[in-house]
């Protein structure tokens, strides 16, 4: 079984940076990229005592990465590269979401878990794992478009797609 996530979360950490509480952001109190909601809910249920938003460290939200985004996407079980593509728009819109992209144009079942199927029906991709990066890429960027934040946000999350969809086609190789 093949390891990405270290690698994987240094990139992500790269794209989230520090702390942010922009006010047009739905999201909140943000800092390493967890936002301050998901932050609570975590330490309540590990019992951990809260730290101000300010002062997260990797170590207190690397967990929270691991747990409630790669491994509910399945990222050691993907391919190199694919891992990253999608473990990145989970953070960003939610593994369901993350999924359900993937699921809806490899044409599979779109029920927003990744398992033995979607992986499958996706390694039979007529364009192959650079085909389903570039479309994936593309099916992330028309999400973020219909965003009613897009005109905030939307330059960041361009650059942040396409950035992304080189990394995971450089992993590919």
């Amino acid at each position: 079984m093949k390891q990405n996530f270290d690698k994987c979360l240094e990139m992500l950490l790269h794209h989230e940076g520090g702390y942010v509480n922009h006010p047009n952001d739905p999201g909140g109190e943000t800092n390493l990229g967890v936002t301050k909601r998901v932050y609570e809910q975590w330490c309540i249920k590990n019992d951990i005592v809260q730290k101000d938003m300010k002062d997260l460290e990797v170590s207190d939200v690397e967990q929270i990465y691991k747990e409630r985004y790669w491994d509910v996407i399945c990222g050691d079980t993907l391919p190199s590269g694919l891992d990253w593509v999608i473990f990145d728009f989970a953070v960003n819109a939610g593994p369901s979401r993350a999924v359900k992209t993937l699921q809806q144009f490899i044409a599979t079942t779109v029920d927003g878990r990744m398992g033995p199927n979607t992986i499958a029906q996706t390694m039979l991709y007529p364009a192959g794992l650079k085909g389903v990066i570039e479309t994936y890429t593309a099916q992330r960027s028309s999400f973020y478009r219909k965003l009613k934040t897009y005109s905030t946000f939307g330059k960041g999350w361009d650059r942040r797609c396409y950035e992304t969809r080189k990394q995971s086609i450089d992993l590919l190789t």
